[in-house]
């Protein structure tokens, strides 16, 4: 008795490579944004596949938005897209909320998607806290929004950090089993996550062990892309550190994490690794480390302070960028979101 052939496999997506990623309206953003996603968003866009970037401003209102801040915020945070490099004509960078395919998109896969699925995400466990009975649905639902977000582009690839790889593999459920469920292989891509450079995850300027974030009580903490070079400097000046110099091997720093992430971020800002890093100051004390990141740090991000506060002054260009943008990303996302609609069987005129 022989064993039965095996089911031949579902057909891959064939369509064109397709980039997307985009950063919450909630705040200012910090060195830990600039290296772990607009440095990245940069590089991506210049390797020549269509970049979709938007401001995240229907993911922000999952917690209470101050509603007069919020639209100065998009500002803000499409300023520093273009402060950092992004160009308006090789990227589509818009908000969220601007196209409205998003939310369609967003209820049919909470149709898809299975309670159990969401159960499992860990960052509503970390959010909600002890008082989850509290937290709004659309916390709970913010990873079906995300996967409405990706795949309404039909994104093949997203940058993302370790804390989202969670969120990513439910928008891989989800494309997959509307595939499935409707009988069209290969409708959705599966996308695939990119994690790449030395400081994809910043931490905490005060805490090795706990990520830099824009909700941390104490300014300290992180350095703000607005801040000012004296600023930055004196932040630098008072991270915590351990006694003990600067190791000469990575395994060295794996007990050390205020000392590795200092390492990760001077990598990350003079584009080397961090082995080389460690092989011109691994011996030396803080003390001439220290100043050494300081300089680097001011010197890669004043360029980037200088050009959001030039944006924000006038902020007519952010609004065409942002206008332009939304436009041309609905143009991609409309005729998705119809053939969704006609799969799903929602009656068409």
């Amino acid at each position: 008795m022989t064993d039965p052939t095996p089911a031949p496999a579902a057909p891959a997506y064939t369509g064109p490579r397709r980039i997307l990623s985009g950063i919450q309206a909630s705040g200012a953003l910090h060195l830990g944004n600039y290296l772990g996603a607009l440095k990245r968003f940069v590089e991506l866009q210049d390797q020549g596949a269509p970049v979709f970037v938007f401001v995240a401003d229907m993911h922000a209102i999952t917690v209470w938005q101050e509603p007069e801040k919020l639209a100065a915020q998009t500002r803000e945070i499409a300023a520093a897209y273009l402060a950092s490099g992004l160009d308006p004509a090789k990227s589509i960078i818009f908000p969220q909320s601007s196209v409205r395919a998003h939310a369609d998109l967003a209820w049919i896969f909470n149709c898809v998607a299975r309670l159990g699925w969401l159960d499992r995400m860990t960052q509503f466990k970390e959010k909600s806290g002890k008082h989850k009975e509290r937290a709004s649905v659309g916390l709970y639902t913010y990873p079906v929004l995300q996967a409405a977000d990706i795949l309404l582009y039909k994104a093949t690839e997203v940058p993302v950090g370790e804390d989202q790889k969670q969120h990513l593999e439910l928008t891989r459920d989800i494309a997959q089993k509307f595939n499935n469920d409707f009988s069209v292989p290969g409708f959705f891509p599966v996308p695939e996550p990119v994690i790449q450079g030395p400081a994809t995850r910043v931490m905490s300027l005060r805490d090795g062990a706990a990520k830099m974030s824009k909700s941390d009580p104490s300014d300290n903490s992180r350095i703000n892309l607005t801040d000012d070079a004296d600023t930055i400097a004196s932040k630098i000046r008072k991270a915590k550190t351990d006694p003990a110099p600067l190791p000469e091997t990575l395994e060295e720093l794996n007990d050390r994490p205020e000392a590795r992430n200092l390492v990760a971020i001077y990598a990350a800002l003079s584009g080397q690794t961090r082995e080389q890093v460690m092989a011109e100051f691994g011996g030396q004390g803080f003390g001439a480390f220290k100043p050494a990141l300081a300089d680097l740090a001011v010197s890669s991000l004043a360029p980037v302070t200088a050009e959001i506060r030039r944006l924000l002054d006038d902020p007519t260009e952010i609004d065409r960028v942002l206008k332009d943008g939304a436009e041309r990303a609905a143009e991609v996302a409309d005729p998705v979101v119809d053939e969704v609609k006609t799969i799903v069987g929602f009656w068409r005129a």
